[in-house]
């Protein structure tokens, strides 16, 4: 084991190696390719060739330089644990909201997502990064909490009221407080043919984050599950993340109901009886 983190350490710490074989994958390349491609001087690519040479990665043809199976699985591996790394760094700060129940989640779906949060000097990002998204797109379709927040739900009703088509499945309790924020405005909302609502009771990640889907982009919102507070907002334009997105909203789909007014108000009122129950008279 000792000897592999070796070689691992061996790559990772020249810039040039990663280059040199990174373009071998490319083809064979002869000294002057690799100079041109690394950035690195003709006696650097000797040294780095000959060292490729003693573990067997590489062989050479006359002047040409070519990967042997070996090294080309190397590579291969070397490149993908790199770009691992990358993708860990950009959900780091995020790693807490990514879906945890949806079935086929994987983060390798958002290789090249867009991440934003609240930072220390800008509180404010995902809540406008949703909202840029909820402007950009004529049609949404989505599972859980994912608005919360009037700031985005002003911006959401408005579109649907201007005919952005949606098909939006919440759980029972959170319709309820969203239809408690602006009970008027949610009304004229839930009036509209382009707005369909259903209902689940046992959506995945309730008390993590929600799921959209956009026309050109899938999203995950990430809330405080105490505050309902905003806390992550993350999208990419994937395909394998649309595809999994859409697995996942149609599963839910075929189990949700239509929503009932009737339903709403019965747990409204069921919800101020209990409150009637432990107040004092």
């Amino acid at each position: 084991m000792d000897s592999a983190v070796k070689d691992i350490e061996f790559l990772a710490r020249s810039e040039h190696r990663i280059a040199a074989l990174e373009a071998l994958t490319d083809g064979r390349r002869d000294r002057q390719d690799l100079c041109a491609v690394t950035g690195a001087s003709s006696p650097t690519i000797g040294r780095l060739v000959s060292d490729f040479e003693n573990r067997c990665w590489i062989v050479r043809d006359g002047p040409y330089y070519e990967l042997t199976p070996l090294g080309a699985f190397v590579i291969d591996r070397f490149l993908r644990l790199r770009d691992g790394m990358v993708i860990g760094q950009k959900l780091r700060e995020v790693w807490q909201w990514l879906p945890r129940e949806m079935e086929g989640f994987s983060v390798e779906f958002f290789a090249d997502a867009t991440v934003s949060y609240p930072g220390p000097s800008y509180p404010y990002q995902p809540i406008e990064r949703v909202n840029q998204l909820i402007k950009s797109t004529d049609s949404i379709r989505g599972l859980g909490t994912t608005m919360y927040k009037s700031g985005n739900l002003e911006a959401f009703c408005q579109r649907i009221i201007e005919g952005m088509e949606v098909e939006y499945i919440y759980s029972l309790p959170v319709l309820q407080a969203i239809v408690a924020w602006n009970p008027e405005l949610t009304a004229q909302v839930l009036a509209c043919e382009n707005c369909t609502i259903l209902l689940h009771d046992n959506l995945p990640d309730g008390n993590r984050c929600g799921l959209s889907i956009m026309d050109d982009c899938i999203g995950i919102c990430g809330h405080n599950s105490e505050t309902s507070q905003l806390k992550a907002v993350i999208d990419t334009e994937s395909p394998e993340a649309r595809d999994w997105a859409e697995d996942v909203y149609e599963k839910y789909r075929c189990e949700a109901r239509p929503f009932d007014e009737d339903e709403l108000l019965v747990a409204n009122s069921s919800v101020r009886d209990d409150r009637l129950a432990v107040e004092p008279s």
